[in-house]
């Protein structure tokens, strides 16, 4: 067996744990989901321990056919806002995990706004005051759960988004650190001085001593024995972060965009932290040597997880997969446009309080047509971000590199690029967040040597071009842009 990087990718749905080799090839990839749990409408949890069992299952069969001692470094990526707390002494969590998508802290950040704070925590952290990042979601915990405050304020207690979770439960010595990357999305972190915001800690009454040390994503993290062999966890990202770098976006311009449960487009500003006027985030990013960098981000809260919906709730398809085929054996959608603003819509909009729509129904419309509406729905969303980008920044993209597990839709990546009127670049390996985090553990551990070898190893699978003339395009446009502000809650938000 030849050494490789053990990526472990914790998603929004499932555990991905992935064997890399020094060419950058996949050895080995293992997967299983975990249970989505929705006490109340809007709301959305997870079993920290149910991930951390799974991620222990995963890598327990990856080192009975893998040995150990070839492994040279462990990377995580995890989904990023998700917020967890637990005991120090029994690491048992207090609560369930309470997931990024979850919108019960709406109230919390109206409030909030309402006091008006919206430009401080902007200002100081790059994001908006939305319920979609931990800050709120810690507040919510230990105002909550009989006794959290009391046991935080007296240093009982520990909070992490996943990576920190992880790091705790796999170290013999028990680390409880972060990257700066996962940092960056709490509200709590402040992207300028790369430190946790005293201010901004007294705003939302939460201890200092809740938080965990904050390191380069490059770094040595901890240790783990659990295996037999002593290996060192010195990679980690937040998954958006680490697609990026896993697509080798080290130079500033450089855009990627990532298709999972939600889309997620970033795009490399290098030293330069520019505060957004279209309605994107300004968030910590990578450099090509694992420090931090920064990045404009979008984020679309149902991409992939519309797909989903439609296999496991509506059932008009078996498979994910079906839904090229059923999308393309129809010429258009119908007139049908279907906004998922299902825990409301993100970048540019930030409506918490939106919820999805179907518009243009008529007696015609068959299944297809709302297949192909749906995949149409995440390229709308895409290009709204993309838009966004182009007013903060005075750049022209050549293409737009994409990764996630919807890429692998042809319909989906042909329609992206008839909407924006730009190339497409798929990789031949579209796990770039699981790469991404391989390859900050491989750069630290020495495993390569420097980012010109790692962007060598990035193939190409294929690139799509625009085939729609700008006429038709304007009209799809237009009755998006009309479906949105038909589902937008708020009055106030951008159109």
């Amino acid at each position: 067996m030849k050494p490789f990087i053990l990526s472990i990718d914790a998603g929004t749905t499932g555990i991905t744990v992935v064997l890399i080799d020094k060419a950058g090839k996949v050895i080995k990839k293992y997967y299983q989901e975990f249970t989505q749990l929705y006490p109340k409408p809007g709301w959305v949890e997870h079993d920290a321990d149910e991930i951390w069992d799974t991620t222990l299952h995963l890598l327990m069969l990856a080192f009975k056919e893998n040995s150990p001692s070839d492994c040279k470094g462990i990377g995580i990526t995890n989904q990023r806002e998700t917020t967890v707390i637990w005991n120090r002494e029994t690491s048992k969590p207090i609560h369930n995990a309470i997931v990024w998508q979850c919108r019960r802290t709406s109230s919390i950040c109206t409030q909030l706004s309402e006091d008006g704070l919206d430009q401080i925590f902007k200002e100081k952290t790059g994001l908006v005051l939305d319920s979609y990042f931990s800050g709120t979601k810690i507040k919510w915990l230990l105002d909550n759960v009989k006794g959290a405050r009391k046991n935080a304020e007296s240093g009982k207690l520990a909070f992490g988004t996943i990576d920190t979770w992880l790091v705790w439960k796999l170290t013999e010595e028990i680390a409880h650190v972060t990257d700066y990357t996962n940092a960056s999305r709490t509200l709590l972190f402040n992207i300028n001085s790369l430190q946790w915001d005293e201010a901004l800690l007294d705003y939302l009454h939460i201890p200092h001593n809740l938080l965990p040390q904050v390191l380069p994503s490059a770094g040595e993290f901890g240790r783990t024995r659990l295996f037999g062999t002593l290996i060192p966890i010195c990679g980690i990202a937040g998954d958006q972060q680490a697609a990026l770098f896993g697509q080798g976006c080290f130079d500033p311009g450089e855009t990627k965009c990532t298709y999972g449960t939600g889309c997620f487009m970033l795009t490399n500003t290098g030293k330069d932290a520019i505060q957004s006027t279209a309605g994107l985030l300004t968030t910590i990013a990578i450099d090509n040597f694992g420090k931090p960098a920064y990045a404009l981000e979008g984020s679309v809260f149902i991409g992939g997880a519309l797909i989903q919906w439609l296999r496991d709730e509506l059932q008009l398809i078996n498979h994910a997969s079906d839904s090229e085929e059923m999308a393309q054996s129809v010429p258009n959608s119908n007139g049908v446009v279907i906004v998922p603003a299902f825990t409301g819509l993100g970048a540019p909009y930030w409506d918490m309080n939106a919820r999805g729509t179907i518009s243009g129904l008529t007696r015609g419309v068959n299944k297809n047509h709302i297949i192909r509406a749906a995949l149409e729905s995440i390229a709308f969303q895409v290009r709204d971000l993309l838009e966004s980008v182009f007013k903060d920044l005075d750049v022209e993209l050549s293409a737009l590199k994409v990764d996630g597990g919807a890429v692998t839709n042809n319909f989906l990546m042909q329609f992206q690029s008839d909407i924006l009127n730009l190339h497409i670049v798929r990789p031949e390996n579209i796990e770039s967040t699981a790469l991404g985090a391989a390859f900050l553990a491989g750069l630290q551990s020495g495993f390569w040597e420097n980012s010109d070898e790692l962007k060598s190893l990035l193939q190409t699978d294929r690139e799509f071009s625009s085939q729609m003339d700008e006429d038709s395009r304007s009209k799809l446009v237009h009755a998006w842009q009309a479906a949105v502000r038909r589902t937008l809650s708020n009055s106030n938000s951008p159109r």
